[in-house]
């Protein structure tokens, strides 16, 4: 059974940075393009990060404070965010094209406060 478990988020004041990890196990013989999506109640999950055949591509809002990185050998993904704001104060989800099948993260809450 593939699943993505997900790690590293908490509460930190503006300003300040978290590094998100998203690690895939189970029964993998290929990865595909693996992401980072956010989400707050009452809105839709939007894209923040993407990382595939070398590319990545990063959501206006936080290109610049957002860096997502890949471990082939660890079949992990990293969201490195500095320069934290308020409004990016979410539920982070990862999500990876696993064996040619989009899975999901379980999630992983975000808040940034003073």
């Amino acid at each position: 059974q593939v699943q993505l478990v997900e790690s590293g988020g908490g509460l930190v004041q503006p300003g300040g940075s978290l590094r998100l990890s998203c690690a895939a196990s189970g029964s993998i013989f290929r990865i595909g393009t693996m992401a980072w999506h956010r989400q707050t109640p009452g809105n839709q999950r939007e894209l923040v990060a993407a990382a595939s055949d070398g590319n990545t591509d990063y959501a206006d809002a936080v290109r610049g404070r957002f860096t997502i990185s890949r471990n082939s050998a660890k079949n992990t993904v990293y969201l490195q965010m500095d320069d934290l704001k308020p409004e990016d104060t979410a539920v982070y989800y990862c999500s990876a094209v696993i064996n040619f099948v989009t899975r999901w993260g379980q999630g992983t809450q975000v808040t940034v406060s003073s």
